[in-house]
């Protein structure tokens, strides 16, 4: 994996882990080896995407676990992920 790829991973996993100190470190390196901003702002929507997909994922687990599985997401429609079966 070529150095400019490992960088946007790293990005993506701070990202998702909510590390901003981690991010800021892999974001100054990202720069001074010429990744694109556009770029790392796609490593981040990926990791968005990837993240708000598993909590919607554990909120229907505890939905399941609490009982509630048959009650509506309380969530707009349009904010709601693929799985939350409203």
């Amino acid at each position: 994996m070529d150095e400019k790829t490992k960088l946007l991973v790293c990005l993506g996993a701070a990202t998702a882990a909510n590390c901003i100190p981690c991010f800021e470190f892999y974001y100054e390196k990202a720069l001074a080896a010429g990744v694109e901003a556009g770029d790392i702002q796609e490593a981040a929507a990926c990791a968005y995407k990837i993240k708000n997909n598993i909590n919607m994922l554990m909120k229907n687990s505890i939905r399941n676990f609490t009982g509630q599985e048959g009650e509506a997401c309380p969530l707009p429609s349009d904010k709601c992920g693929p799985k939350c079966g409203s």
